[in-house]
Parts: C-alpha cells; sequence; structure tokens
C-alpha cells in the first residue's frame, strides 16, 4: 500500500529548515468536545514557526493549542495547521507558532538565504 502525502507545501516554499528530532513537549487545549486537555508528547519534526507532533486527542484544524517545552517551562501558542494520519502514537498533529520563537525548541536553525545568497568567491 503506497501512501502520499497532499502536496499542500513544497520544500522551496518553507521557511525555515526542518530538524527530525524527538523533543518532549506538553500541549493543552480543547479537543473536539469542547473538554480541556493537557498530554504529554514528542515531536516527530521542527522548524522555527513550528512542528509536527503525536497527540491522543481529537482535535480540529485551526483550532488553538498552547505548547510547553518542559526543559524551559516555555509556553507557546500555536495553531493547528496540519491534522495527519493516526496511529498507536496518537494523531500526527501540524502546529505553527502564532508569533516568531525561534528558540523554543532549543535548536539553532540555518536561515534560508545563507546558501542562495552565497558569494560564489571566497572571502578574502
Amino acid at each position: 500500500m503506497v501512501l502520499t502525502m497532499p502536496e499542500t507545501q513544497t520544500t522551496s516554499e518553507r521557511r525555515s529548515s526542518r530538524v527530525f528530532t524527538r523533543i518532549p513537549v506538553q500541549a493543552k487545549g480543547k479537543n473536539l468536545q469542547g473538554r480541556k486537555f493537557r498530554a504529554k508528547s514528542q515531536t516527530i519534526v521542527i522548524n522555527a514557526h513550528g512542528g509536527l507532533l503525536y497527540l491522543n486527542e481529537e482535535l480540529e484544524l485551526g483550532s488553538d493549542l498552547v505548547l510547553i517545552n518542559p526543559a524551559t517551562e516555555e509556553e507557546q501558542e500555536c495553531r493547528i495547521v496540519y491534522l495527519g494520519d493516526t496511529s498507536d502514537k496518537g494523531t500526527r498533529v501540524g502546529v505553527e507558532f502564532l508569533s516568531p520563537s525561534p528558540h523554543f525548541w532549543g535548536v539553532e536553525f540555518t536561515q534560508k538565504d545563507w546558501t542562495s545568497s552565497a558569494p560564489s568567491s571566497p572571502a578574502n
């Protein structure tokens, strides 16, 4: 069986580098039934503008979540921008930060213009 991802965003349209890494995170928000939840999870993919993680909650595209980085106790408001496959780990949920937070994950991301505007000859 072949599964295909919807072509909603190509690599050339990305605002920042993606990093495939597992970072412990907590999520809190309201599920489809309107009940508040707080869940421990871990990331699948992160970038400077959000990430992809597993959650065992029924959620709605476009709804808001708060992510908490347990290492720093920093909280970041997010919007659900993608709901993917469901497995024994939960549903893959893509989130986008509501305000820029490049240091939330504790990872430095490469600036996208470093490779495209780098001089072709070495600097002296």
